[in-house]
């Protein structure tokens, strides 16, 4: 018999879905028992529900499991949801108030006061505001998120400068790729030889995500990190790996090389614990004048490590640089699974 932890996916027809199956086929302490999508799919084996976009093939043991109902009666105590915000937002809680933990990627939640916001190696301590949710009080549950894809990228980039120099201003444009809307996503008569330089809400997302994230924790809530951010977001036709041109002024100078290092170092409780998706390196900076780039760098630390080059002076800030995070796995799929080991290393699971 299994000792795993057995976890649902909501959501599991989609690419993030299919993301969360491919990375729990050999994961050390979860095992997928329980899959829900649409009401479409619902008694359907999943080969035949799903549209399958992942170079690996199912695992034969998903491939013949039935769709369940989306509804908590039934559902293991740890759920992983994928789903689109406007659904997130009425079925998460349901789950929550049901008795699991759902560990989400969605942002219907994100920025609600009490549900916390995280990215492990960089503000693990807002896990704790779980026991401040009412479904934590009454049923046990509560709701984990991770952030948005382009956001969780940046903060990554930005957490070791915000640690040592302590960040005063950002300026963000994204190149974000077509992986990131989803299947079928943005037509190809609209994205191929162009750039969209429109998605909607996402700078209004990394804005207020990367504020919360980079804040500090004061009892029952988060207070946003106080340097002033503004963002661009572009979607492109690059399949995977979401690139972000970055400019900061810093409170405390620093050097090139003081900047570097703040990258390199940079290790936290992930990498502490020995969490199984957490990448040995989080953040690495590549010394080569074109790099990084998503074709030769968005599946370092397998998918879950961001790139980060180029860092040169900027005249209008501090600094300048070029970051590259994999959208659907650190930016998505990876993201919530450290979170989930996060909780487990932390005693909020099983």
């Amino acid at each position: 018999m299994s000792n795993k932890l057995s976890v649902g996916i909501l959501g599991a027809t989609g690419i993030v879905g299919q993301r969360f199956i491919q990375m729990l086929e050999r994961h050390p302490w979860f095992e997928v028992a329980w899959l829900a999508a649409s009401d479409r799919s619902e008694g359907r084996p999943y080969a035949e529900a799903v549209r399958w976009r992942l170079k690996t093939a199912i695992p034969a043991d998903v491939a013949r499991m039935t769709l369940a109902p989306a509804k908590p009666e039934g559902a293991p105590k740890i759920i992983f949801a994928a789903l689109d915000s406007s659904i997130a937002r009425e079925l998460e809680p349901q789950f929550a108030a049901g008795g699991c933990a759902v560990v989400s990627n969605s942002s219907a939640l994100r920025m609600q006061a009490d549900v916390p916001l995280v990215i492990p190696e960089v503000n693990a301590d807002h896990i704790r505001l779980i026991d401040k949710q009412s479904w934590r009080s009454k049923s046990g549950g509560y709701v984990v998120t991770n952030p948005n894809c382009s956001a969780i990228g940046l903060a990554l980039a930005l957490a070791p400068l915000h640690r040592r120099f302590t960040l005063e201003t950002v300026m963000a444009v994204t190149m974000q790729a077509v992986s990131g809307a989803g299947y079928p996503g943005v037509p190809s008569l609209d994205i191929l030889g162009n750039v969209i330089p429109y998605i909607a809400n996402e700078e209004e997302k990394m804005e207020e995500e990367t504020q919360k994230l980079l804040g500090t924790l004061n009892g029952a809530r988060i207070d946003p990190a106080p340097f002033a951010m503004s963002a661009q977001c572009n979607r492109v036709a690059v399949e995977d790996g979401h690139t972000e041109s970055i400019a900061v002024r810093l409170k405390q100078k620093a050097q090139p090389q003081e900047i570097i290092a703040a990258w390199n170092d940079f290790r936290a409780e992930p990498q502490q614990l020995r969490l199984p998706s957490a990448p040995e390196r989080p953040v690495v900076y590549m010394t080569a004048a074109d790099r990084p780039q998503p074709r030769f760098d968005c599946d370092l630390g397998g998918g879950m490590t961001t790139a980060v080059g180029r860092l040169r002076k900027c005249n209008v800030l501090d600094w300048k640089f070029t970051s590259l995070s994999h959208n659907t796995i650190r930016g998505a799929a990876g993201a919530a699974l450290l979170n989930a080991e996060l909780l487990k290393a932390k005693g909020y699971l099983g």
